[in-house]
């Protein structure tokens, strides 16, 4: 590789890694072609960039990337690496598990999520368990809607209560009026004769 080819491959790279969030390094060796490809392709289907890295042309790259520090990864950067960028946290993290269900590797070998470094394979589990922004707000608006649920559910609880107890209410008047208006009547049949 040139000097000029390596320049381009540190800025690609930069590119990818610019805004991420979201970082992976992982082990693809031992994947064949075709396995290599039904791996990216699975990763193209959830929305996760990967691309095979030179380790020295990563770590330069990352060294050139301002606000974060890479540095704790550098000394997984051995062997084959691919380079996995991703929006949601635990998305490359579900995709290696999945995968190596019939598989040995891929491997992680470390991971910039949420701005907490996890180094070597044994930290797998915990990146699969971080929920994604997503889930999080759908959490947070659901236990937000919880108390206004119960308040509202109260609230008409309390009103259809009312109303019972107002027809409740009302009802022995109508009987007691109902129970008046044959008497009224009678009383006026009564008069009425006695005044001829």
């Amino acid at each position: 590789m040139t000097k000029d080819q390596k320049v381009v491959a540190i800025q690609e790279i930069k590119d990818l890694l610019q805004d991420a969030k979201v970082v992976y390094v992982a082990d693809l060796d031992g994947l064949n072609a075709a396995k290599s490809s039904d791996f990216r392709r699975q990763a193209f289907k959830q929305n996760i960039k990967v691309k095979v890295v030179k380790n020295t042309l990563l770590q330069k790259a990352m060294e050139q990337i301002e606000g974060v520090d890479y540095s704790e990864m550098f000394e997984t950067f051995k062997g084959n690496s691919a380079l996995m960028i991703a929006e949601t946290a635990n998305a490359p993290a579900k995709l290696i598990k999945d995968f190596r269900k019939k598989e040995e590797k891929p491997a992680l070998k470390s991971a910039f999520v949420q701005e907490t470094f996890y180094v070597g394979d044994n930290n797998l589990d915990a990146l699969v368990s971080i929920k994604s922004r997503e889930e999080m707000i759908g959490e947070i608006i659901g236990l937000l809607q919880s108390p206004i649920q119960r308040v509202v559910s109260a609230l008409q609880n309390k009103s259809e209560s009312t109303e019972a107890n107002a027809e409740e209410a009302a009802a022995p008047a109508e009987e007691e009026k109902a129970a008046d208006a044959p008497e009224a009547s009678a009383e006026s049949t009564e008069e009425t004769p006695a005044a001829e």
